[in-house]
C-alpha cells in the first residue's frame, strides 16, 4: 500500500474508531436511563453551581436500619485480623432465587466467599418486586454479619422510599453508623445515598462507605457526591484506615479520570485499573464500579466475571489489615 493510501486508510480508520466509541457510550447511557428510571425522563431543575450541602442521619431516621449479629460469628472476629476480604457488589435488588443463589456464593464462591466486608447497592427493603422482604436483614442472618442500610429520601408522597438502598455487612462490630443523602438531585428529583459505619477490625478501626452515586448529572456535579463522603471520613481524623467502595456510575471517560483524581489526591489507591470494566448490557461494557483503599495494603483483587446475577460484575480484594 502506498503511503498516500496508508494514510488515507489510517484516517478512515481512525474516525471510524472514534465513530463506534460515541455509538457506544450513547447506547450505553441508554441502557443505564432506561434501567434506573420507571417513567419518562425529565430535566432536572437547575440548581447553583456552589456544592449542596449533604444531608447527614442518624440512627433515628426511618431510613436508616442497623442489626445483625449480637456477638462476633466465629472466634477469629474477635482478635484484630492479619488479612480481611472486602467485596462490593451492586446487586441490582435481587430476590426469590438470585438471593439465594448470592447468599450461597458470598458464603462458599472461591472469589467473593468468606468476605469480612461487603458493601452492596441496589439493596430493597419492603418493595414488592423482592416480595417486601428485609434484603439486608436476611443476607446478615444468613451469612451471619452484622449490617447497616440507608436509603435516599422519596421523591413522591406515596412511596416509603424513592430509591433502593445501599448496605455494609460486617463480621466485625459496627459504630457510628452514618447515613448520607448525597447532594444535587437526579431525574424527577430522585436523590442518591451513601452509608458509612466504623468497623472494629479487633484492635483496629476502618470506616467503611458503600456509595450508590446518580447517573444522569454532569461530571462537577457527581465529583460533588462523592466528595461528600471524603468530607464525612474528615470528621473522624484518628481512624487512619478507610474504604470507599460502590456504584458510582462514571459512564464517561471524564467520569472516570475525575474520580480517580479525586480520590488519589485524597491519600486512597485502589488496584483496579480504569480500563476494566465492571458492568455490562449487550456488547457494551463501562467502568461503573470502584473500590478504593486508604491504609491497606491490597495482596490480591479481582472482578468475578462469571457471576452474572446483576448487570454488574462484583469487585473483591483481600488487605492486610
Amino acid at each position: 500500500m502506498t503511503s498516500s493510501k496508508q494514510q488515507i486508510f489510517d484516517h478512515r480508520s481512525t474516525r471510524t474508531a472514534r465513530v463506534s466509541h460515541r455509538i457506544s457510550l450513547w447506547l450505553a447511557c441508554a441502557c443505564l436511563f432506561a434501567a434506573a428510571l420507571t417513567a419518562a425522563p425529565q430535566s432536572p431543575a437547575p440548581e447553583p453551581r456552589t456544592r449542596a450541602a449533604i444531608t447527614v442521619g442518624t440512627s433515628s431516621d426511618a431510613l436508616l436500619e442497623t442489626g445483625g449479629a449480637t456477638k462476633p460469628a466465629t472466634k477469629a472476629a474477635e482478635q484484630t485480623p492479619v488479612e480481611i476480604k472486602i467485596v462490593s457488589y451492586n446487586m441490582r435488588w435481587r430476590g426469590g432465587r438470585d438471593l439465594r443463589k448470592l447468599i450461597t456464593l458470598l458464603r462458599e464462591d472461591a472469589e467473593i466467599g468468606g468476605a469480612g466486608i461487603i458493601g452492596l447497592q441496589e439493596v430493597d427493603r419492603g418493595k414488592e418486586r423482592t416480595a417486601n422482604i428485609n434484603t439486608a436483614r436476611l443476607m446478615a442472618a444468613e451469612l451471619g454479619m452484622n449490617y447497616a442500610w440507608a436509603a435516599p429520601p422519596c421523591a413522591a408522597a406515596k412511596q416509603k422510599e424513592d430509591e433502593t438502598g445501599v448496605a455494609i455487612l460486617s463480621l466485625y462490630p459496627l459504630q457510628d453508623v452514618t447515613r448520607l443523602v448525597l447532594p444535587h438531585e437526579g431525574p424527577n428529583k430522585r436523590r442518591r445515598a451513601s452509608v458509612g459505619a466504623t468497623v472494629q477490625l479487633g484492635k483496629n478501626q476502618v470506616r467503611v462507605y458503600s456509595v450508590h452515586a446518580e447517573t444522569r448529572i454532569p461530571v462537577a456535579k457527581k465529583m460533588d457526591q462523592l466528595r461528600a463522603v471524603i468530607e464525612d471520613l474528615a470528621r473522624y481524623p484518628q481512624i487512619e484506615r478507610a474504604i470507599v467502595l460502590g456504584d458510582f456510575n462514571t459512564i464517561k471517560d471524564k467520569d472516570v479520570r475525575a474520580a480517580r483524581q479525586l480520590f488519589s489526591a485524597a491519600n486512597f489507591t485502589t488496584p483496579f485499573p480504569d480500563d476494566r470494566s465492571t458492568w455490562h448490557t449487550f456488547i457494551i461494557e463501562l467502568k461503573l464500579d470502584w473500590l478504593w483503599l486508604r491504609g491497606l495494603q491490597p495482596q490480591a483483587h479481582g472482578i468475578t466475571r462469571r457471576i452474572e446475577l446483576s448487570d454488574h460484575w462484583p469487585l473483591w480484594v483481600k488487605v492486610k489489615v
